[in-house]
């Protein structure tokens, strides 16, 4: 679940290392790790940050974010980090800090702002918190023979139900 309203409690700093160690530990194809993250809790280069992501003002209201970067001349940088970034938002998700995938693209200004060197190209900033409000609900999705098959395009998947 996306979440842009963050209270402004400490994330303690075992679990920052936990989220940037869930990352760190991901899969990446042939094991060449070209990825490099930026950990920011400053609350003037979190409100920095808000304002040079355009899809993530909100960032500036978070208490910590994660600057995610890949080699350029990476075949593989963007999967890679798209794995990391999916493994750190689960990690902290699972402890009850919200967060969201901002960016993508267009963010050499950031690059810039956290000091990467020009080898690396910016692929999202992650703020993280506790969520203001409380999560309700459940997520709407599409139902499961919408966007799975069997075998083939358009073959029902029968789910299993725990028969076996």
């Amino acid at each position: 679940m996306a979440i842009r309203d963050y209270q402004q409690k400490p994330i303690p700093a075992d679990l920052v290392a936990r989220i940037v160690e869930a990352g760190r530990l991901t899969a990446s194809a042939g094991n060449h790790q070209e990825w490099h993250f930026v950990v920011v809790r400053d609350p003037e280069n979190l409100r920095a940050l808000g304002s040079l992501v355009k899809t993530g003002p909100y960032i500036a209201k978070s208490v910590l974010a994660i600057v995610v970067a890949h080699e350029k001349n990476s075949r593989t940088g963007v999967s890679d980090s798209s794995r990391a970034i999916q493994s750190m938002l689960l990690t902290a998700w699972a402890e009850g800090v919200g967060s969201n995938w901002t960016g993508f693209g267009g963010l050499e200004g950031v690059r810039e702002k956290v000091g990467l060197p020009d080898r690396y190209e910016v692929l999202a900033v992650l703020p993280f918190g506790y969520p203001a409000r409380p999560v309700k609900g459940r997520k709407r999705r599409k139902p499961l023979s919408e966007v799975a098959s069997a075998e083939r395009f358009g073959t029902p998947l029968v789910e299993a139900r725990g028969d076996r």
